[in-house]
């Protein structure tokens, strides 16, 4: 028997199997299972020789355009960036991904444009693969949908998740550390509804029998299989509802309802048109938020301050950081630094390289 059928036979026995609490350690182990032979497929396909996308990444970020094909991604990417994505009204005009830069609050986000994803493409159908390895490496998701095919949110999660990506999802607080013996210790900071013998059941399922198991959350079947797995990637992610130009405003309660349906708040979803390039300001600002990007404003020697072109980092991002990215020999010669702005105390307060920075602070280093 084949992998592919043995994956087939446990998605069934899954499927009719009643969860309850009686059956919940079974279906954890099948789920495991299912688990582990999907990731053997996944590997000897990838061997066979498969191209994907292979795009190296530029910027301060990358964003990856996901929608099915005709929701208007290469419009919208042309309207965004200097790209020339080729446009068209009928499906798979992207056959290949397509790069721009968003230039935005002096930060450079690269777009990628990628092919449409379909239903199956986790399975490899229509180079589904190749287009989800780009949207694995990905710093944000977002999510392009036709006004008048709200469900395909639904449609395009589900795929994602096939692959191993995690939609605005933080990593299982899930910890393993093997031992010589004794068998497995499960210590949980919380009271999980799942029992012991199901934890263990999906545990030596991957292979751990002797192991001390930390978890620090409470979390179902699949939540505990992402932790053990620990090969799933973690993007957030925006909704973008595109062609809202083509709807009468009484028709918006009924979007609205069906984004409600999904689990998406209508005011968190930024409408727009991308052919009359409308709602693009409030695109950019979401995307910058979604980021978590902020601007550094560097305190040259000789030069004062440079408010044209910002050190672009992260929220939550230190003075180390900013050498780091600064590059050269800056971390090595560090004596101090003095910060300006949000984040401290008073003017040019003197930090160390833990000082945390915020948005617009102004940072000057010194150096031996």
């Amino acid at each position: 028997m084949g992998l592919e059928e043995e994956i087939r036979e446990i998605e069934e026995e899954i499927a009719s199997t009643p969860y309850n609490k009686s059956t919940e350690a079974h279906i954890g182990r099948l789920k495991s299972k299912l688990a582990e032979k999907k990731e053997k497929l996944e590997q000897q396909d990838s061997s066979g020789g498969g191209g994907g996308y292979a795009v190296e990444k530029h910027g301060d970020a990358t964003v990856a355009l996901v929608g099915f094909p005709s929701v208007g991604k290469s419009t919208l990417l042309n309207a965004l960036t200097n790209a020339e994505s080729e446009t068209g009204s009928y499906e798979f005009t992207t056959l290949d991904v397509n790069p721009g830069m968003l230039q935005y609050r002096g930060a450079n986000i690269q777009m990628l444009d990628v092919p449409g994803l379909i239903e199956g493409a986790a399975a490899g159908k229509g180079d589904g693969q190749a287009v989800l390895s780009v949207v694995r490496t990905a710093d944000l998701i977002v999510f392009v949908l036709s006004v008048f095919e709200i469900d395909q949110y639904q449609r395009l999660s589900d795929e994602l998740y096939k692959n191993k990506v995690r939609v605005d999802r933080s990593l299982p607080r899930v910890s393993i550390r093997r031992k010589a013996k004794d068998g497995l210790s499960i210590n949980a900071s919380v009271d999980l509804d799942l029992d012991e013998e199901t934890i263990k059941g999906v545990l030596r399922e991957h292979g751990h029998v002797n192991a001390n198991v930390t978890i620090g959350e409470q979390v179902d079947i699949d939540r505990l299989i992402d932790g053990v797995m620990d090969n799933r990637v973690y993007v957030p992610s925006a909704v973008v509802v595109n062609k809202a130009d083509l709807i009468e405003p009484d028709y918006k309660e009924t979007v609205d309802a069906q984004l409600r349906e999904y689990d998406v708040d209508p005011d968190d979803a930024v409408f727009i048109s991308a052919v009359e390039e409308r709602g693009l300001d409030a695109l950019r600002e979401r995307i910058w938020e979604e980021l978590g990007l902020i601007r550094i404003y560097m305190d040259k020697p000789g030069r004062g301050i440079d408010r044209d072109e910002p050190l672009i980092l992260r929220r939550g991002q230190t003075v180390e950081d900013a050498c780091e990215k600064l590059g050269g020999d800056f971390e090595e010669r560090f004596r101090f630094a003095r910060v300006s702005g949000p984040s401290a105390m008073h003017e040019e307060q003197q930090v160390g390289q833990d000082h945390e920075l915020e948005d617009e602070d102004v940072l000057r280093i010194l150096t031996e």
